[in-house]
């Protein structure tokens, strides 16, 4: 536990739906999260507000998930960074969102990760910054008990496949990428987090 995620600085995050929202007022102005608002990072938020839009409407959670969700007797809050520009935040974010609704105790927020560097700093993987990162807390006292992040195990393992001995451009990979998740479905994420929260029950 780092004690850097207090009260305080989850009264700065927000929901989902401000989240998105503040995606679309963003787009409106050209703009998109954190500091470069350059025409490329602008329309890669563009493309993950459609993604997110798409997958709100199509995943849909399994009957083994929305079991282990409804047999949770405890409060957790859900932190999770982020950015708006960020694929792997838009293809898991949704999914997410739909866990913590479908669990009367559990409250999913977002940060941002470009605008609190030291919660992210914290929560490193393999020394980035990678995101979408969540770490869960006891809902009364803030305890952590894990965290997640930033994609499934599967999509994990291509990207450190990639990095190791990369077999393509860095673009045509991240094409790959994504192509996993259309086939994935949200399968993965969510058996990830039965686990997880099984272990807590």
């Amino acid at each position: 536990m780092t004690g850097i995620l207090t009260p305080e600085r989850l009264a700065t995050a927000m929901t989902y739906d401000r989240y998105r929202e503040r995606i679309r007022e963003l787009l409106a102005a050209g703009r998109t999260t954190g500091t470069d608002h350059s025409d490329q990072m602008v329309e890669f938020t563009r493309l993950n507000n459609h993604r997110m839009g798409r997958i709100d409407k199509t995943v849909k959670l399994s009957e083994e998930t929305r079991e282990v969700l409804a047999g949770l007797d405890r409060k957790l809050k859900w932190v999770l960074l982020a950015e708006a520009w960020c694929g792997d935040v838009a293809q898991n974010l949704p999914i997410l969102a739909m866990m913590a609704d479908a669990a009367p105790g559990i409250t999913l927020r977002i940060l941002l990760r470009d605008e609190n560097p030291d919660i992210m700093d914290a929560y490193l993987t393999n020394g980035g910054r990678a995101i979408p990162k969540l770490v869960c807390l006891d809902g009364t006292t803030l305890t952590e008990l894990f965290t997640w992040g930033p994609r499934p195990e599967p999509a994990q393992a291509m990207v450190r496949g990639h990095k190791n001995g990369p077999q393509e451009p860095y673009s045509e990979f991240v094409k790959k990428v994504q192509i996993w998740y259309a086939k994935d479905k949200g399968k993965s994420i969510q058996r990830e987090f039965r686990d997880l929260l099984t272990a807590l029950i």
